[in-house]
């Protein structure tokens, strides 16, 4: 550099040293403005609370990083930011109180608008409605409260169980099953005669038929000739004579196998008093009940042994569900169990009546069968249902509620009881040992209590967004799932 300065004159090294100067005055102050990335996106500041959740189970809090202790998934960063700092002046109560969450995620609190860190989704601006705004999580109140109308508590599927009972503290297996008809109550009526199908009575499955009904008529030319024989030997029989026996003897085998063909006595009688064949016969039903498959239709033309409508009775069904082999142990025929059916909030008591004493080669799990009683109908083939077992010595447990029955948060771990129909209420309680299934409840929670558990989280989503309506029991408008897919619906009454 000095050697370049010398190559110039005087003039010449005067601007090459103010070019230089100038130079490092541009880069100076270059370096003193501050990092704009870091200006944008200031530290937490010292009010926020940091802990870590599941994106996944949001009710999942912890202090430290680490992994979902449902789903395995490793947990995320999230904070909540205190609501200590004073209000602007001339700020009305309830602009003072407004703040930001998740529909989604009501754990996440911000005092501006912005984006949930969780799920991504745009925060929605909640005022409070009342003195002393409560931070989420956390009651203001003495009594927080949710009131939903019967089509929200249908479309949020909302399940309560009784807290102390065997449904909602036994630890045992929980099996995965279906309701199926009972093969005991179900009635099979084919054709015991070769033929065409002249008439069909029931034509669609579920149609309800009473003991005795007609269902199907079939035209038959071999049921003609039988009658014919019949009437025939009949005849020979009134005549008498000194072979009167051996007429009598037709006339019983005559009869017979009309009988076995499907004749009633009374239609016997008929054809006996008019003398005259019927060129079809009529099938009626052996019982009561519904209708499950119909085989054939009209004009077809069966042989014998078709079958041509299956009939069953519903009022006790069947629950399949498949276990494991070292979930067999201590299962015995007749053992009582508790079956919870998707859809309804109580749950239902079964019997023990079939296990299956092979495994099935493809998936190496063995069958369990349960029966339940089904007075009302109001149970269908096809529903899902979960055949909980007790486990060995589940009377001397710890009274557990389910993973999804139980809400947590920074400050604290939350159940929402049903007090009314359609009124529900949060109530704070001290949890203790938690598996991937059950949670333990220690305080907080008398014995007895109807207990959600299912829906819990649709509950505390609906209290979030609307604290002060709902709270109240008013008409807050729709909000969560149970809002959301009523609003869908302008003909649905809320």
């Amino acid at each position: 550099m000095i050697t370049s300065l010398l190559l110039f004159g005087a003039p010449g090294r005067r601007r090459l040293a103010r070019a230089l100067l100038a130079m490092l005055l541009a880069w100076g102050a270059t370096a003193c403005q501050p990092n704009k990335r870091e200006a944008a996106h200031p530290p937490e500041k010292a009010g926020a609370s940091t802990y870590y959740t599941c994106s996944m189970h949001p009710q999942v809090v912890r202090t430290e990083p680490g992994n979902c202790p449902i789903c395995g998934m490793d947990l995320i960063k999230a904070s909540r930011q205190s609501n200590s700092a004073p209000p602007p002046a001339g700020a009305t109560p309830a602009a003072a109180g407004a703040h930001y969450t998740c529909p989604m995620h009501p754990q996440i609190n911000r005092e501006k608008p912005g984006d949930c860190p969780i799920c991504g989704m745009t925060l929605v601006k909640v005022a409070s409605q009342t003195t002393g705004t409560r931070a989420l999580g956390h009651d203001a109140r003495p009594s927080a409260e949710v009131k939903l109308s019967a089509q929200q508590l249908q479309l949020a599927n909302i399940q309560v169980a009784t807290f102390g009972s065997t449904s909602a503290e036994s630890n045992g297996p929980v099996l995965t099953g279906t309701l199926t008809t009972n093969a005991n109550q179900s009635r099979l009526v084919s054709s015991r005669v070769s033929g065409r199908i002249e008439q069909l009575f029931v034509r669609q499955t579920g149609e309800s038929v009473r003991q005795g009904a007609p269902l199907v008529s079939i035209y038959s030319e071999e049921l003609q000739a039988l009658q014919q024989d019949y009437l025939l030997s009949l005849a020979q029989q009134r005549l008498g004579g000194p072979d009167v026996n051996q007429y009598g003897r037709l006339v019983e085998g005559a009869r017979q196998r009309l009988r076995l063909l499907g004749m009633s006595a009374g239609q016997l009688r008929t054809l006996a008093a008019t003398g005259r064949p019927t060129p079809s016969l009529t099938f009626y039903s052996p019982q009561t009940g519904l209708v499950q498959t119909v085989g054939v239709t009209e004009g077809q033309y069966v042989s014998e042994g078709t079958p041509l409508v299956l009939l069953t009775n519903l009022a006790s069904l069947w629950v399949e569900a498949q276990l494991y082999p070292e979930e067999v142990a201590g299962i015995h025929l007749g053992q009582a169990v508790r079956v919870q059916v998707a859809g309804f909030a109580a749950s239902f008591s079964g019997k023990v009546i079939f296990l299956s004493p092979e495994l099935e080669a493809n998936s190496r799990v063995t069958l369990l069968r349960v029966q339940l009683a089904n007075p009302t109908g109001s149970l269908q083939p096809g529903m899902q249902a979960n055949v909980r077992l007790a486990a060995p010595g589940a009377a001397a447990q710890t009274q557990r509620l389910p993973q999804a029955a139980v809400l947590h948060d920074s400050r604290g771990s939350y159940v929402w009881q049903q007090v009314a129909t359609g009124r529900f209420r949060r109530l704070t309680v001290t949890t203790g040992p938690e598996n991937d299934q059950t949670v333990a409840i220690t305080a907080g929670l008398p014995a007895g209590a109807q207990v959600v558990v299912s829906g819990a989280y649709l509950l505390e989503s609906e209290y979030a967004l609307y604290p002060g309506d709902a709270a109240a029991g008013g008409s807050a408008p729709p909000s969560g799932t149970a809002g959301q897919a009523a609003a869908m619906d302008p003909t649905r009454k809320m």
